[in-house]
């Protein structure tokens, strides 16, 4: 490792151990600790840099930069060490022709086929022999507007922050777990998804063609426009909110988490609720699984604009929210309960049914033949 990187290392340890310090919160057991302050706001800023870049002409689906960006995820996997979970190595491939929506499929009626797009996953084996099959998902979409004709003099809209990113804290997160010495007990799936923008096109493919046991998965946590603090109802630093925050544990432990590294968690009182079907957790929530969101800012003045671009990306922000999520990741993957949904919130109810009928159907398909 360069000096300067290990140098950088320290001064974030430093960091992390003063602010914890001074809020009073317990200091974290060392193995956690070095998972967290591995998470690098700088190496983001690289990776996201690239990926919000003119060069990717915003990532649309599909599009050229698309294919560019899937690429360059996959090799940060590879790098990273994760194994290849896709059909073809790092990707999960789709034919654009026969699942965009309706609305779309006119436009590429002439196209060659098959028109690829991909999901782009990585799986981290979990260490427990009991536990290692079953999976937590990291997630986020890595897709964008594309260029847009007739909004001005820059038609590229590049999305840095929706979803540039949650794209960059896949990333992160992957090669900060991968590269402790000790694995968490349960395996975790890190995945970008292609066609967000399109009505969650791609992790609805997944949700159809999962990768590993949708039975096995015990949870989901999906990143969406984590970078930027200018939020519209005023600044959000050190902040964020989950989706559907008390519709399962999962929001729990994500605040125990927010407690024990400086971050504020919460349950936004009205767009926790109303957001929750807008992002790719929705996929895994309608087949029963436990899956939230987190966003720190839901709209900030660029949203869906040419300019959101990487420049506006509070950095230290965001690995602070990734540090959060890690330590949730962390705690849910050593964990023997899975987490649930929870039977009190009405608002839960189908996602709760949709569990028990996953589970039932786990244990039909074990029971022995009579």
């Amino acid at each position: 490792m360069p000096v300067s990187r290990i140098l950088r290392a320290a001064l974030a340890a430093t960091l992390f151990a003063a602010v914890a310090a001074q809020a009073g919160e317990p200091r974290l057991p060392p193995a956690q600790a070095q998972l967290l302050d591995s998470i690098s706001a700088d190496a983001m800023r690289g990776h996201l840099s690239f990926l919000a870049s003119d060069a990717l002409e915003g990532r649309g689906t599909p599009s050229r930069g698309l294919d560019i960006a899937a690429e360059y995820i996959a090799s940060q996997f590879r790098a990273a060490g994760l194994e290849p979970l896709g059909d073809d190595g790092y990707f999960q491939t789709a034919d654009w022709r026969e699942i965009a929506p309706e609305r779309e499929r006119a436009r590429f009626a002439d196209a060659p086929a098959p028109l690829p797009v991909r999901n782009v996953v990585g799986l981290l084996r979990g260490s427990d022999p009991a536990l290692s099959g079953t999976y937590v998902l990291v997630t986020a979409h890595y897709d964008h507007l594309g260029i847009r004709e007739g909004t001005g003099d820059d038609a590229i809209h590049n999305g840095a922050n929706d979803d540039g990113s949650g794209t960059v804290s896949v990333i992160e997160l992957a090669r900060a777990f991968a590269a402790q010495k000790q694995r968490p007990k349960r395996s975790i799936v890190f995945m970008t998804v292609f066609g967000e923008e399109h009505g969650l096109v791609g992790s609805r493919y997944y949700g159809a063609h999962p990768l590993v046991p949708v039975a096995d998965t015990v949870a989901n946590i999906n990143l969406e426009q984590i970078g930027r603090t200018d939020d519209s109802e005023g600044p959000q630093v050190l902040a964020a909110a989950v989706t559907g925050a008390d519709y399962s544990e999962v929001g729990d432990v994500l605040r125990r988490a927010g407690e024990r590294t400086g971050t504020r968690i919460t349950r936004h009182p009205v767009n926790s609720d109303r957001y929750f079907g807008a992002s790719d957790n929705q996929a895994l929530a309608d087949l029963g699984v436990p899956a939230h969101t987190v966003s720190v800012a839901y709209a900030f003045s660029d949203y869906h604009g040419p300019a959101d671009t990487w420049d506006k990306i509070d950095y230290a922000n965001m690995a602070a929210i990734d540090r959060t999520v890690a330590l949730a990741v962390l705690t849910i993957a050593n964990d023997p309960q899975a987490p649930r949904w929870n039977a009190d919130n009405p608002k839960a109810a189908k996602y709760l049914e949709a569990a028990r009928k996953l589970h039932a159907g786990k244990q039909e398909a074990q029971a022995p033949a009579k």
